[in-house]
């Protein structure tokens, strides 16, 4: 394959454009609701091109720290960076293969142990209200006359992205997300069984009982348990192809 490139730049202006306004938003000079001045005012106060403006708040918009709205009142707002982007390249780093079965499984034993001792630390009422609201609809299908392997396994996203939450902590949720998303991906090809259903369950109970009465270490091991116990289910299913 033959590839062509063209002559680097020594400098492209509109990255300091950028490198300016993000140290602005990062700094709180810029907050989350502000609207940038109008593209020629940047103009102005940057000196350079309109072209050089545009560039700029296209690639702030691309990252997450503004947004482009139009119409009389449009122009550039500052908006607060959320988990997407993150998610975003964590799926792309994932989809492409860089990390294989057995890191991402590792990597999930680690993460998730740590989070539920979290929120086995943090928990509040309302917070334990509501995982026992995801462990009742996980029994109603744990017990149904027939098995919904999507539906559990999409109920179980929303188990552990809840317990990041509690954690209150957005990396944790965003990581959290991703993996989940793309674990759910090969979950729902995979045979579920009433027994491994069942199994699973006990598993999200367990987590539960211990962080309702905040057994961090408790909490750490029943989510590692949890979490080892589906990894090693999947590798014999693809294994046996």
């Amino acid at each position: 394959m033959t590839l062509e490139f063209q002559k680097v730049a020594p400098v492209r202006v509109f990255q300091s454009v950028v490198d300016q306004i993000q140290e602005a938003i990062l700094d709180g000079r810029l907050k989350a609701g502000d609207q940038l001045p109008a593209e020629m005012k940047l103009k102005e106060m940057f000196q350079t091109s309109r072209g050089t403006v545009r560039e700029a708040l296209r690639v702030l918009e691309q990252k997450g720290l503004i947004a482009i709205r139009t119409g009389a009142a449009g122009g550039a707002v500052v908006c607060v960076p959320d988990e997407s982007k993150i998610k975003e390249s964590l799926d792309l780093l994932v989809q492409c293969r860089k990390v294989t079965f057995d890191q991402l499984a590792r990597f999930r034993e680690e993460v998730e142990g740590g989070v539920a001792a979290l929120a086995a630390a943090s928990a509040r009422q309302k917070d334990i209200d509501r995982l026992k609201g995801l462990l009742e609809e996980a029994r109603r299908l744990a017990d149904g006359k027939s098995i919904d392997p999507k539906a559990f396994s999409r109920l179980d996203v929303r188990f552990h992205v809840a317990m990041a939450e509690i954690a209150a902590n957005p990396l944790f949720v965003a990581v959290l997300r991703m993996v989940h998303e793309n674990v759910l991906e090969a979950f729902e090809r995979f045979s579920l069984t009433r027994n491994l259903l069942r199994e699973n369950f006990q598993d999200l109970c367990d987590i539960v009982d211990a962080v309702k009465k905040h057994d961090t270490d408790r909490a750490r091991l029943m989510a590692r348990n949890h979490v080892r116990r589906f990894n090693e289910h999947l590798k014999k299913r693809n294994r046996k192809g």
